[in-house]
């Protein structure tokens, strides 16, 4: 990072990762500035609102470790700019990855430019698992020591302007270290808060009740991959994402999905969780974005090999890749994967290095339907 710095605003959370965030960086005489950023503000159907309760835990860790506390509201930019294109992906039949898309529109850019221009921060920092490189002329998104948290599969797209004003305090330290640093600063209360997860808009609701609120439902079928019967029926497909699970009752064995049409509303599904239907070895992808771009020609039709995964805590796959005329990525797997779903996100890597990421557009045959042309010669 060029330039001295002196003034850092901490994006707080309320949880454990952003409070170390915050004592690290007073503990190593920055001027600390803790901001708590609004996104999100309807309760749910009981009253609970999240992001009041993750606020009164912000205010506390910034009493306990004595530095001030700002809140910013993009309830409005979140609900247009992250929220609004959820709802569309789903609609269109994508499963997309709200966290990615959050992190690219709002923390990593409205929220740094508030920072930057507004705050006159001369850094922002954050409390994910990552790390960044800074040599005299440029920067590397590098994972977590602790690989089992690492984050940088969620800051594949951000810009790159908010890189290179960024700070990772925890990205040095394992999960455990924070959790023990915390409980010594005597954070008992967030130490002992429970880790969040899934999608914060959500919280405690029921997916499919949720989102019926926001897409009118489409009923469609079931249907059995490997004979086209209906095995039962559903309330649309932007209920079901590819690899879940479907109730179904009366049946001898669980059925997964497979594939979706949203132009009919069926849902092929197949039997058995490993079920060859499931499982893809090549995608296609959109223009790629890339923080530090390969350095081939993929204009020239050169390939690229690197490292693949489109879930977060799922093992890196080996991977070779072109680009087509449309700019669009083309991969092939060293082996296939289950449930490559459309929407989410394909993120590569080298080594340690996050290289960057594209959305998944469409996948490739599924292993059954390979076999199925091979036992019919089909070339």
């Amino acid at each position: 990072m060029s330039g001295a710095v002196k003034k850092v605003i901490c994006a707080m959370s309320g949880g454990v990762d952003s409070s170390v965030a915050a004592l690290l960086l007073k503990n190593r005489g920055f001027q600390v500035q803790g901001v708590f950023m609004r996104n999100w503000d309807i309760a749910d159907e009981k009253g609970y609102c999240q992001a009041d309760h993750d606020k009164e835990d912000a205010e506390y860790v910034c009493r306990k470790i004595g530095i001030p506390l700002l809140e910013v509201n993009f309830v409005k930019e979140y609900w247009n700019n992250v929220f609004s294109y959820l709802i569309n992906e789903y609609k269109v039949g994508y499963t997309p990855n709200p966290d990615i898309h959050c992190n690219k529109k709002i923390k990593f850019d409205l929220f740094f430019k508030h920072a930057l221009q507004k705050l006159k921060a001369d850094a922002v920092a954050t409390g994910h698992y990552a790390r960044i490189n800074f040599y005299p002329l440029d920067f590397r998104l590098l994972k977590g020591i602790d690989k089992q948290k690492d984050q940088t599969f969620f800051l594949s797209q951000i810009p790159r302007f908010s890189l290179e004003k960024c700070i990772f305090p925890v990205g040095d330290m394992t999960k455990d270290a924070v959790r023990k640093m915390a409980a010594d600063a005597g954070l008992d209360r967030i130490v002992k808060k429970k880790e969040s997860v899934g999608i914060c808009f959500i919280g405690r609701r029921n997916f499919q009740e949720f989102i019926d609120d926001y897409i009118e439902p489409q009923h469609g079928n079931f249907i059995n991959i490997e004979n086209n019967e209906i095995v039962g029926q559903h309330k649309g497909v932007h209920c079901w994402t590819v690899g879940q699970r479907c109730a179904l009752s009366g049946l001898p064995i669980a059925f997964y999905v497979a594939e979706r049409n949203v132009d009919t509303q069926d849902i092929l599904v197949a039997p058995g969780r490993f079920h060859p239907a499931l499982f893809h070895q090549t995608v296609v992808t959109e223009v790629p974005y890339w923080i530090n771009k390969p350095s081939v020609s993929f204009e020239n039709g050169e390939t690229f090999r690197c490292e693949f995964r489109f879930q977060h805590r799922e093992p890196l796959v080996n991977c070779l890749m072109y680009q087509d005329s449309e700019g669009r990525l083309q991969i092939y797997l060293e082996k296939p994967l289950r449930a490559l779903t459309p929407g989410q996100y394909a993120v590569f890597y080298t080594g340690e290095e996050c290289l960057g990421s594209a959305k998944i557009l469409f996948r490739g045959p599924s292993m059954y339907t390979l076999e199925l042309m091979k036992n019919k010669n089909i070339p």
